[in-house]
């Protein structure tokens, strides 16, 4: 298990998706010693990440291993690993469609095959605060509003996916990014807005979003990134 590599290609997969915000955004994997979360070095964009720009952060905030600076909102990462133990990678991302959807007070609906991971039960929003989450006291908070989802909105910031490996969790970013666009396009549109029933979306989770599929994603993500 490689985390450093796994690091470099989900920040250059996410480039490749379209999600940066500059340098701001960062995906990380848990240390398989326990020590904390792997993720990028701030002050860099996705696309911009090597194996010298990742970092071994600490729940306390050490920067263990690496030479680059943390981000702030290192407890996005290390609180959510240390709540949920299947979690293996977190990413967080301020993609537009997402983060415009995620101010509305609207439910996401299944209207397309990316917003079936996020449906029945709905994905959870964070409300506490729309600032960073720079203190490990919010990041409990944010791992509490995940709860056991795959996803949070965070309106007024962005997003957060979790999976238990490192190709699901920037998949599933991805596809919440796609959901939230395609029902904003939906919705401007007008009219009667439809959307799979609940039996619909989940055997479409089983049948399109299972993991040979999410690998396949993954797969070309990175291939288009390293080309």
């Amino acid at each position: 298990m490689n985390v450093v590599a796994d690091v470099v290609s989900a920040s250059r997969a996410l480039a490749t998706a379209g999600l940066s915000d500059m340098v701001w955004g960062h995906a990380s994997v848990r240390d398989p010693e326990g020590r904390g979360a792997w993720m990028k070095a701030s002050g860099f964009g996705f696309d911009e990440i090597n194996e010298d720009r990742v970092v071994l952060v600490s729940p306390k905030g050490e920067v263990l291993r690496g030479t680059g600076n943390r981000h702030l909102e290192f407890p996005i990462h290390t609180e959510i690993f240390a709540r949920r133990a299947g979690v293996g990678a977190v990413v967080h991302t301020h993609a537009p469609a997402l983060s415009a959807f995620s101010s509305l007070q609207r439910e996401l609906l299944p209207i397309s095959h990316d917003a079936v991971p996020f449906a029945y039960p709905q994905l959870p929003r964070f409300t506490v605060t729309g600032a960073l989450i720079a203190t490990r006291d919010l990041g409990r908070e944010l791992a509490e509003g995940l709860g056991d989802a795959n996803a949070i909105l965070m309106p007024h910031h962005g997003a957060v996916t979790v999976g238990p490996d490192i190709a699901t969790a920037v998949m599933y970013a991805v596809l919440l990014e796609r959901a939230c666009h395609t029902q904003l396009l939906a919705e401007a549109a007008g009219g009667v807005l439809t959307a799979s029933n609940e039996a619909e979306t989940r055997f479409k989770r089983e049948q399109i979003w299972n993991p040979h599929q999410i690998k396949a994603g993954w797969e070309y993500l990175v291939r288009r990134a390293h080309s």
